[in-house]
Order: structure tokens, then sequence, then C-alpha cells
């Protein structure tokens, strides 16, 4: 037993929060209130890092800049150079691929686009670039000297975001996409060389009539994922 005294409730109000958490992928126009988006942030600025260098800088739009860098981002001008700051997987083998053809699947048949249909998943694609009509994004920068482990450390602050956001009712998704077209956002937003582009999240309120918000994914058990030592 803990020796110091703990609050009961909060394991079955973290588990139920995580429960909650879903990567949406629709969105109201509604904005988020300015005080409930300082709360995430202060709330999501509690993430763990690497002897404490909180690496990560983030960029919040409202409402009015999400929608001036929506109308630009889906174009062929953000798309011309288009590179990650940070390298993607090299391949997705095995179960990683699976999983992710799950993913991509059970999104599809959610709105209803046919296997094989590469004209309208091309369009379902697209919409990352339009941020799924999400009010906002945040998007999450690191310190490029730091490498591997802030980038990791920045993994961190983005699923403390996702879960403070949830606990207001606020909905939102993790997108490497968006940091695919790093080279544009540099320009954009003026982001020195020195940092680097981990993902963005756009988020807001979600649109609960909307197809794609209405599938979940799996989840590998803690014995697939994890090996005991005794």
């Amino acid at each position: 037993m803990p020796s110091t005294p703990f609050d009961p409730g909060l394991a079955p109000a973290f588990k139920s929060l995580l429960a909650e958490r879903y990567s949406c992928r629709a969105y109201l126009a509604e904005p988020v209130a300015r005080e409930t988006i300082d709360a995430i942030l202060q709330m999501a600025q509690r993430a763990a890092s690497w002897c404490n260098s909180q690496p990560w800088q983030v960029i919040v739009t409202s409402a009015a800049a999400t929608d001036r860098l929506r109308q630009v981002f889906d174009s062929d001008e953000a798309a011309a150079d288009a590179a990650f700051d940070i390298a993607p997987p090299s391949e997705y083998r095995g179960v990683y691929q699976e999983r992710r053809r799950e993913c991509g699947f059970q999104l599809y048949e959610s709105v209803g686009i046919a296997r094989g249909d590469r004209e309208a998943s091309a369009r379902q694609g697209k919409e990352n670039f339009r941020f799924f009509g999400a009010p906002h994004v945040a998007l999450v920068t690191t310190e490029a000297l730091l490498g591997t482990y802030g980038a990791l450390d920045c993994g961190a602050y983005v699923s403390n975001f996702m879960l403070a956001a949830r606990s207001f009712g606020v909905a939102s998704i993790a997108q490497a996409a968006v940091a695919s077209r790093s080279k544009f956002l540099h320009r954009w937003f003026d982001i020195p060389d020195d940092r680097q582009v981990v993902c963005g999240i756009s988020f807001g309120y979600e649109d609960p009539s909307h197809p794609a918000n209405r599938f979940r994914t799996t989840r590998a058990t803690p014995d697939q994922a994890c090996q005991w030592v005794d």
C-alpha cells in the first residue's frame, strides 16, 4: 500500500477519460473558449520530460487563423515541397501494418468508401490538410539538438494535451500529416530552423452526426505489449 494518502477515485476517473478520448475526424465550426484552451495548455504543461527540459513549443491558432491556414494548407503551394523535419516510419511491417490497415479500412467503411476506390480515398485523405474542419490547431515543435528524446518528450505532451482536452469535452486528433508539410509551416509561422515540427493537433467540438466519429480502433492487450521478468 502507498505510504502517502491518495484519492481512490483517480484511477477510475482516469480510465474513463482514456476510454473517452479518440481521434476525431469531423468537427463543428464552434470555437473553443480561450479560457478553456488556456486550461488545457496549463494541464498539458505537466508532461514529464528528460531532465525537465520541456522541449515543446506550441503554436495555437484561433478559429480565424485556422481558416486562413486551412485555405492555403490544402493547396499545391503547401504541397509543392512537402517534407518532414523528423523522418517518418520507413516501413510498416507485420502487426503494425495490420493495425494501420484496420484503422484505414474502418475509416473508409464508416464514410462509405469502397475498398479500391482510390479517388474517394484520396478525397478523404485531403481532409487531413483541412484539419477535418476543426476550428483550432496546436502545432507542436521541438528543439532540434535534443534529437529523438526531445521528440519523445513532445509525444508525452501531445498525449497530455489530448487527454486534458477531453476532460473539458473537447475532441482532438494528433496529425503527422500536418508535419509532412513542415517547410511550408516554417515559412507560414516563421518557425526557426533550429526547431522541428513534430505534429499538429486539430481540436474543437466533435460533430456527433458525422459517421467518421462513430468507429473506434482496437487496442492490443497488455500481454501482447508487455513482457514480465521475475
